[in-house]
């Protein structure tokens, strides 16, 4: 017994040896590459930099982190963690089909599957204990809160007191067992996201109104440092048009001065609508799908190309067809006009405000051409023999613009009539394949498989990109944060910055 103990431990010791040794020539390598490097941009002035430091750098960007994932859901958002060396310990979900998929992506993790609330004593046990005494370095934690109001706190009293509101949304109290976790297991660095919508919901806790961000800083106490800021993820170089809140807070000295410096932990914006300002422009649907195979709704043979997973749409009925196909770039079916006469000027589509303050859609919007009455290809029902225009918002059965980002994309991505997902030229919607492409996950090993071996659904995987930020935006701003703890972000040094990454 005594020599299998003796053995044990002398494997053990070879093991750390061999990768300290693989540490210190990959850093060798590294330097030897950086050293060439630096000679030549300094002979174009464009980069003078100390490679000792840098060989820090790398050993750094390579060094192990730990994490904890809360409401993982597939874990679409953080698959970026695997090339930045962050090993997520623990993940909890509530939904099982989800967390299969998650499992697939993150097999070393420890899958907690079921509600947080009867979940938390369970999953800061094994956190602790698979993190042996280390301190944990990051939490990930994506509360939904579909019951999120804009409503300020006074509103909100007034509407419970007089019987108009419940008073309390349960999905919002969420962060509640989330913060219970956080707080025992006291991470270097939180990350939070959410709806825009969180920064002015409140919530009751112990018999009092909160707000949430409020209640976070409460909870985490003044260790913690850090704020909440609505992100647009094109401004950061991502074809598709999506606000998110992000929330980084972190207890850890080395970024307090940044901190202090810039008043936020996020990354600094790279792009604008505009391109102004030394930013670029934001990236177009154009420059990242055009070039996909075409697909037309309107058959089996059409709709889908099975040399490429995920490329196909749903089909269109014929009354469905008819709508899409005659309607412009970046128009909504709700303002086709006549294709019988030409006649252009038929009134469009919209919406007025009631006395109540209230955005109502049109009901009189013509169904038949104004000139010759023939019937124009505009969403419809029929109800009793008789025709009348569908209610719809002006956003519904639009196509997508070619010149800008894609719009959000939503879990009913593939539904014509949801807010802007037509195609920009194709009588389609988008197919799955183009909507990982746009969601930036094609740029990461992803994997479209469950742990159970079942199949993953379309509807699944619409859930998945949905309900997830994507991975690009997080892989930022895990770089921007190792970029910190060394103390060489500059915002006039983002093509240091990106060379790096990629060595």
């Amino acid at each position: 017994m005594k020599s299998l103990v003796v053995g044990s431990i002398y494997s053990k010791l070879v093991q750390s040896i061999v990768a300290f040794c693989n540490t210190i020539l990959q850093a060798f390598r590294f330097s030897s590459w950086l050293m060439m490097r630096t000679r030549s941009a300094r002979k174009k002035s464009i980069l003078d930099v100390d490679y000792k430091s840098h060989v820090c750098y790398y050993i750094a960007m390579n060094s192990r982190k730990t994490c904890v994932s809360l409401f993982s859901c597939g874990g679409i958002g953080e698959i970026s963690f695997h090339k930045n060396n962050i090993h997520v310990l623990v993940s909890n979900e509530i939904d099982a089909d989800r967390h299969s998929v998650y499992e697939t992506n993150f097999p070393e993790s420890r899958t907690i599957t079921g509600d947080i609330w009867q979940n938390v004593g369970k999953i800061v046990e094994e956190s602790r204990d698979r993190l042996k005494e280390q301190e944990l370095d990051l939490i990930y934690a994506t509360p939904p809160c579909q019951g999120m109001s804009k409503n300020g706190r006074g509103k909100l009293l007034n509407q419970i007191r007089a019987g108009q509101k419940p008073e309390q949304d349960e999905r919002n109290l969420l962060i509640v067992p989330a913060l219970r976790i956080i707080c025992a297991l006291r991470p270097k660095v939180v990350i939070f996201e959410n709806v825009p919508e969180m920064l002015d919901t409140s919530i009751f806790v112990d018999g009092i109104l909160i707000n949430i961000v409020e209640y976070i800083r409460k909870e985490l106490g003044k260790d913690y440092f850090g704020n909440a800021q609505v992100v647009e993820f094109a401004d950061y170089g991502i074809p598709q048009r999506r606000q998110r809140l992000i929330s980084v807070f972190s207890r850890d000295p080395k970024y307090l001065d940044h901190y202090t410096t810039y008043g936020t932990l996020i990354p600094f914006q790279t792009h604008s609508k505009n391109g102004s300002d030394g930013l670029k422009k934001w990236v177009t649907l154009k420059e990242v799908i055009y070039d996909t195979p075409a697909l037309d709704a309107s058959s089996e043979e059409t709709a889908s190309y099975p040399k490429i997973p995920f490329h196909h749409v749903p089909l269109l009925d014929k009354e469905k067809y008819f709508w899409v196909s005659n309607t412009p770039p970046e128009k909504s079916a709700f303002d086709n006009q006549c294709i019988q006469c030409g006649y252009s000027n038929n009134t469009i589509h919209g919406s007025t405000y009631s006395v109540d303050g209230i955005n109502r859609l049109n009901e009189d919007t013509p169904l038949y051409c104004e000139k010759c009455g023939a019937l124009l290809p505009r969403p419809c029902v029929n109800e009793n023999g008789k025709r009348r225009i569908m209610k719809g918002f002006t956003s519904a059965y639009k196509r997508m613009s070619w010149n800008s980002p894609s719009p959000a994309l939503t879990r009913n991505l593939s539904y014509a009539c949801s807010d802007n997902k037509l195609h920009p030229d194709q009588n389609r919607v988008l197919s799955l394949y183009e909507a990982m492409i746009i969601h930036t996950i094609n740029s990461y090993d992803y994997q479209w498989k469950r742990a159970d071996g079942k199949k993953v659904s379309d509807k699944l995987i619409r859930e998945l990109i949905g309900e997830s930020i994507p991975p690009m935006f997080i892989d930022l701003l895990i770089l921007h944060l190792r970029n910190i703890e060394l103390g060489i972000v500059e915002q006039n040094n983002n093509c240091v910055q990106k060379e790096l990454l990629f060595v």
